[in-house]
């Protein structure tokens, strides 16, 4: 029998599962880590915390599953999109990562935008300037940091510093580069327009690899750290959208997921590129070689429910930790036996500013509505609705592109939800299927790392073959109509006060 290694970087922890080659997951380990916020709206994280959990965790999956390390055929590493990792001359890392949901570049998507200029910059990169992406990250040191930017000699994304840790090679691949917003996406290549335009040599970043390609091998220290064989391969990998878009079989026009992690996305496969010429949602490079993807993001969805929980939720806590089960179950028990649309409740999941469709890295998050009847169960399933209402907004873009969205497949930690998938489907008026695999981004990339071992003819293929629908969960029409009442309140109420966002950032600046 033949196993593939699938490891997923997080930002609350790295997660690895063995599976065979039928895709059955065989062992699993997580290693959780902190994530630092110096201020409002900064978001940071050690990267060898990323290191150790992936050795150790590897590690644990090899010794629980007692699989001989020579069946193991290939890594695949999914990764947290978008941070930055800068090492100097002896690939020492120079300062914490500024990940994913950093909010502090907005003078910096400012400056990216004046050096290249809307319109041009989304036509190379397929996105307007971002404060979460990578540029403005690397752009924020350059301004901030220059004894620091001048000291870089490799920058990196979070799953490629653990690839170079793992097999001593300086690559990338297209999926994952793609959020950086320094490549042509339409040629799945380095931009050189906008590395001159901005001032970083392309010596600076990684070899560009399509997903499903060998970009090395375990080290002999490598090896030792983790119990495989020296020289097992380690494949491109991808992001860990597209990553969990493969691991939930979205690879064909016509079908396209919802993810509720600690993000939501709502992401779907292109064959040939499609950009939103007003950036509200992201187009990138998908992890089948010549292929794109589509996507929108709401920075804080199953974030939005983890404070909730962590602040409002401690009975529930301690109960489900007498009960053995998930406190997130009872959650959802009590978030249920509130009727759709919480009697005008609305919540804004803005925690971390906002990117699709409104792009507002000062949006904060909103109760709206809230009265003297309205219970602490009321705002929980207010979360979970505006959440919903979130991934809604994204929904509508890409419908409006043009794209097909015949069949939407429900993932992620969110995704376990039988109430939140209720409320997508009677959001977006369509069913909701869940499939038999429920590991995401690290089934995705143990399927990339099949193709490049060659247990996979295609990324397509590995799918077809591991991949099946389980559950569907059809709309309930009356919610639907409900839903579609309060959406419109919802779109309103962030118009209404986008100016004050505004005001309350400028303060906070001063």
């Amino acid at each position: 029998m033949n196993y593939l290694i699938g490891v997923d970087i997080g930002t609350s922890g790295t997660k690895t599962v063995l599976f065979d080659d039928k895709g059955n997951s065989i062992a699993s380990h997580l290693v959780e880590y902190p994530m630092y916020q110096p201020k409002i709206g900064w978001a940071e994280q050690d990267p060898e915390d990323w290191w150790q959990a992936t050795y150790s965790s590897i590690k644990a999956v090899v010794e629980k599953s007692g699989v001989s390390p020579s069946d193991v055929k290939g890594i695949g590493l999914s990764g947290q999109m978008h941070g930055l990792v800068l090492l100097d001359k002896d690939d020492k890392v120079l300062r914490r990562s500024i990940i994913w949901c950093d909010q502090r570049t907005t003078a910096e998507a400012d400056q990216l935008t004046e050096l290249i200029g809307r319109e041009r910059l989304i036509e190379i990169t397929g996105n307007p300037a971002l404060t979460g992406f990578t540029a403005a990250k690397i752009l924020w040191v350059k301004n901030n940091e220059p004894e620091l930017f001048e000291k870089a000699e490799k920058i990196l994304l979070p799953k490629d510093y653990v690839r170079l840790r793992l097999t001593g090679e300086f690559a990338t691949e297209v999926s994952d580069a793609s959020g950086m917003q320094l490549m042509d996406i339409k040629n799945r290549c380095w931009s050189d327009e906008v590395l001159d335009k901005l001032g970083i040599p392309k010596s600076k970043l990684g070899k560009m690899y399509e997903s499903c390609e060998v970009t090395g091998g375990l080290t002999n220290e490598a090896a030792e750290l983790t119990g495989l064989n020296p020289g097992t391969i380690v494949v491109g990998g991808a992001g860990d959208q597209a990553a969990g878009a493969v691991g939930n079989g979205i690879v064909k026009p016509g079908i396209i997921s919802s993810t509720i992690g600690t993000s939501g996305v709502v992401f779907a496969h292109m064959e040939n590129i499609e950009i939103d010429k007003g950036g509200r949602v992201h187009t990138l490079c998908h992890a089948i070689p010549g292929k794109w993807h589509v996507m929108g993001v709401t920075q804080g969805a199953g974030l939005s429910l983890k404070w909730f929980r962590d602040n409002f939720c401690h009975a529930e806590m301690d109960a489900a930790d007498g009960l053995g089960v998930d406190p997130y179950y009872l959650m959802d028990q009590q978030a249920e036996k509130v009727e759709a649309g919480c009697e005008g409740l609305i919540y804004l999941p803005y925690m971390m500013g906002e990117r699709s469709p409104i792009l507002d890295p000062n949006a904060k998050g909103i109760f709206f509505g809230l009265s003297a009847k309205h219970t602490k169960y009321d705002m929980l399933r207010a979360v979970m609705e505006g959440v919903a209402y979130s991934l809604k907004d994204c929904y509508d873009v890409i419908r409006a592109m043009g794209i097909d969205a015949s069949e939407v497949r429900a993932s992620g930690g969110g995704g376990k939800s039988k109430l939140w998938r209720q409320m997508q489907a009677d959001m977006y008026n369509c069913p909701i299927n869940t499939i038999n695999a429920s590991e995401g981004p690290a089934l995705g990339v143990a399927l990339l790392a099949g193709v490049g071992a060659g247990i996979y003819n295609s990324v397509p293929e590995a799918c077809e073959i591991t991949i099946s629908v389980k559950d569907t969960t059809d709309p309930i029409a009356e919610n639907a109509e409900i839903y579609n009442k309060y959406f419109d309140v919802y779109r309103g109420v962030y118009a209404g006060v986008k100016d004050q966002f505004k005001k309350i950032a400028e303060i906070q600046a001063e």
